[in-house]
């Protein structure tokens, strides 16, 4: 975490700012904590966008019908409002590793962990669109391991179905690699694009490496949309879980709650993760986050969190 530099606010809302958490190409994001000491991620849109009335607009609105999801696996949306001609969204502090981290750092998540990971967030994604939400952008820096297991983060660019995708002039709307072949396409996107997402998260989580890689941008989405996943790394007795996810044609893939079900989980998952490595990491980077929003805030050492992660773990946009 980086101290607040000249310009950034001191306060939004009812959040106190503590520090810069990362910055995307959408907006800022801050960690703050409310009068009780409740600590949030706080995304700020940048100035330069701010100015678009209809965009600002947008970013906010999408923020509030975001708020409907309740699942237990989402970072919940807490707030968002307009403040000072700027929109913020705050939504809950998750301080554990992303899965891109923690697959780095730590090596493929192990058969129990993987089965787990895919019951966990296929429920999640159910719930996500029985609210008529599709999340669009399911990929390893948004899934965050915690001690209460993985959870889904970034509904700042959730759409209700067919909706549009908040992104600046020029960016590529999808994650390449992760999205379906329909969004690379730019056609429309139902629930089943998530579910293509998810099979390439797992893809990653098992084996360590993408699914559908090249030399270029352009190579990777070309793949996605005429070629077949790389699933060598993953172990024969989890490719039967991701294959079906990876269909070209969204209505040959399974639901959610499909996916779950295949899965077999294991019993008492919260095991996975509160054991091994992994779980270290997660139990110390939670600690950390608790003892920064603990302190008085004059006191603060904000550049001393130590997280050891990528700033998008912490709900980064853009």
């Amino acid at each position: 975490m980086k101290p607040l530099g000249q310009g950034d606010p001191l306060r939004l809302g009812p959040y106190r700012l503590h520090g810069v958490l990362g910055e995307g190409g959408m907006g800022k994001v801050y960690f703050g904590a409310d009068a009780a000491g409740r600590p949030a991620a706080v995304k700020v849109l940048l100035p330069e966008l701010a100015h678009d009335g209809h965009l600002a607009d947008r970013f906010l609105r999408e923020a509030r019908t975001a708020q409907a999801v309740t699942s237990q696996g989402v970072a919940h949306v807490l707030a968002a409002e307009l403040e000072g001609g700027r929109p913020w969204i705050a939504t809950e502090f998750l301080a554990g590793p992303t899965l891109d981290d923690a697959v780095t750092r730590f090596g493929p998540l192990g058969d129990a962990a993987v089965r787990e990971l895919a019951r966990s967030l296929a429920r999640t994604l159910q719930d996500v669109h029985t609210t008529g939400l599709v999340h669009r952008d399911v990929k390893p820096p948004n899934v965050v391991l915690t001690s209460r297991g993985p959870r889904l983060i970034d509904f700042g660019i959730a759409r209700p179905e067919h909706g549009l995708t908040l992104t600046r002039t020029g960016q590529i709307p999808v994650t390449p690699g992760y999205g379906a072949p329909e969004q690379v396409l730019g056609r429309r996107v139902g629930p089943a694009a998530d579910v293509f997402s998810l099979g390439a998260v797992l893809a990653f989580a098992a084996g360590g490496r993408p699914a559908y890689t090249g030399a270029e941008i352009t190579a990777v989405l070309y793949e996605v949309v005429h070629g077949e996943p790389d699933l060598g790394a993953v172990p024969e007795a989890l490719r039967h879980l991701l294959i079906p996810c990876f269909a070209k044609d969204p209505a040959a893939r399974p639901l959610p709650g499909q996916v779950a079900e295949a899965a077999a989980a294991p019993g008492r998952p919260e095991k996975l993760w509160k054991s091994g490595p992994l779980g270290d990491e997660i139990r110390q980077r939670e600690a950390a986050a608790t003892a920064v929003h603990t302190r008085a805030p004059p006191e603060t050492p904000m550049g001393r969190l130590s997280v050891r992660g990528r700033a998008d773990a912490f709900y980064v946009i853009g």
